[in-house]
């Protein structure tokens, strides 16, 4: 047999939570019931998601899941964020619904991801369908912290553990490492800060990410990071957006 399409069914409390958080990513409803049962369909190109409506579902308990193997991650990732932006006037970052960034998973064999977190709960996992050359991975230390703290946080969703694993590496950060990847654990850091609910360390994150010496090579390497910093220093004096 070929052709086979398989298209993950999520729950959620409410399918008006759901269907607004989708459209805003460029998603459109293909199919909507009230009764018997709530149900809600929804497409963007071949992407197919169908949710379930569970008036009593806590979002906080929910182990939906499903993969999605992507060709272009950050092509994919950008369109989200600017749907984001264009629905909440930011990129969601901590909370529920919120998006990770697209990051190297050393549990995908290293092969890049993120995840979104919608309104019902559910981790919608984006993988990239080639992962990077054998060797163009950073090493040392600093690079092995965030690596795992990675697959803590954006995998596994334990945050605290993975803001325990960089504030060892951080604190302990030394000439030799490499300032592109100083920063981007720095930033991650932030943003894990505000999963936790901790504004305060975030702003110091943000603030230390910004005092790294970076040169013209390291700037354009970390262009995507240092943008993505300096929104998150933004809505940091701003309110949330639910």
């Amino acid at each position: 047999m070929a052709n086979e399409t398989t298209i993950p069914l999520l729950p959620c409390r409410s399918l008006d939570d759901v269907g607004p958080f989708y459209q805003a990513l460029g998603f459109e409803v293909t199919y909507r019931q009230a009764r018997p049962n709530p149900y809600l369909a929804l497409r963007r190109e071949d992407l197919h998601l169908h949710f379930f409506g569970m008036p009593e579902f806590d979002p906080a308990t929910s182990y939906g899941s499903c993969l999605v193997v992507v060709d272009d991650l950050v092509a994919i990732h950008r369109d989200f964020a600017a749907g984001m932006r264009g629905a909440y006037g930011k990129v969601l970052v901590s909370g529920v619904p919120r998006m990770t960034r697209p990051r190297v998973r050393k549990n995908y064999d290293g092969h890049g991801g993120f995840s979104i977190v919608d309104p019902g709960g559910n981790w919608i996992r984006f993988v990239a369908r080639t992962a990077p050359p054998a060797g163009d991975g950073a090493t040392g230390r600093l690079a092995r912290a965030l690596e795992n703290a990675v697959v803590q946080a954006d995998s596994r969703g334990d945050h605290r553990q993975a803001a325990r694993i960089l504030d060892t590496a951080l604190s302990r950060a030394a000439a030799a490492d490499d300032p592109v990847v100083h920063v981007e654990a720095l930033a991650y850091r932030a943003e894990l800060a505000l999963v936790l609910d901790q504004p305060d360390m975030a702003r110091q994150m943000v603030e230390r990410a910004g005092s790294v010496p970076l040169s013209r090579e390291d700037r354009e390497r970390l262009a995507a990071t240092l943008r993505h910093t300096a929104e998150l220093a933004r809505d940091l004096d701003q309110p949330h957006v639910p």
